[in-house]
């Protein structure tokens, strides 16, 4: 590991992020993954689909 993540954990470790912060990132997590999930299943609307613009 390179020096400067020992740094990182230990800035993260002496002033760690506040319970919203963490569980505004879990939330983001969530919704990934429910959309991706919702995806998988063959949920997903058709017009929310992007498509691909072929290259000349």
């Amino acid at each position: 590991m390179n020096l400067t993540w020992f740094f990182r954990m230990a800035k993260w470790a002496h002033n760690p992020p506040s319970a919203a912060r963490v569980k505004l990132v879990f939330g983001i997590v969530a919704l990934a993954l429910l959309i991706g999930g919702i995806e998988w299943m063959g949920w997903w609307p058709e017009w929310a689909t992007a498509e691909r613009i072929p290259r000349p």
